[in-house]
C-alpha cells in the first residue's frame, strides 16, 4: 500500500468542515478555540488520531476496526478516550490522547495517517499534516 499523501484542497476542506466529538471534551473544529466548560483548561497536548483508512484510502469496516484495536494496544497506560470525527453522514472513530505532539505524530505515522488534530490549552484546534 502506498504511503501518506499530501493533502488535496478537497481533503483539507473536509478536515476543516468536520466536527470532532469526544466524551468530556467540547465539540472541536479546526481553527476554533475549544469552548471549555470547566474552570481549568487542560495543560499540554491532546492529540486526536485514528488508525482508519490509512493514507486517505477507504478500507473495509472490519479492517478499520482491527487497526483501531491495534492502536488501542499502543495506547496502553496512556490516558485516552474514544470519539469520532464527523462530516455530514460520514464518521470515523478516533482517540483523544494526552501525549506530546511528537509521540502523537509517531503513532499517526505508524498507522499511515495523513494528519492529526491537536488541542493545546485554549488555543484554536489545529490540523498537523504528516506529509
Amino acid at each position: 500500500m502506498a504511503g501518506i499523501l499530501p493533502p488535496t484542497p478537497a481533503v483539507s476542506r473536509s478536515y476543516r468542515l468536520s466536527t470532532y466529538h469526544v466524551p468530556g471534551l467540547p465539540v472541536i473544529r479546526i481553527g476554533r478555540r475549544p469552548q471549555w466548560r470547566r474552570c481549568v483548561v487542560p495543560q499540554g497536548d491532546i492529540v486526536l488520531l485514528s488508525a482508519c483508512n490509512p493514507g486517505g484510502r477507504l478500507r473495509p469496516d472490519g479492517w478499520n476496526h482491527r487497526m483501531m484495536q491495534a492502536l488501542s494496544q499502543h495506547l496502553r497506560g496512556v490516558k485516552h478516550e474514544l470519539g469520532e470525527g464527523r462530516l455530514g453522514r460520514w464518521s470515523e472513530p478516533l482517540y483523544a490522547v494526552r501525549v506530546p505532539l511528537a509521540r502523537g505524530l509517531r503513532l499517526a505515522h505508524l498507522f499511515r495517517q495523513n494528519a492529526v488534530v491537536v488541542l493545546n490549552g485554549d488555543r484554536p484546534a489545529r490540523l498537523v499534516y504528516l506529509a
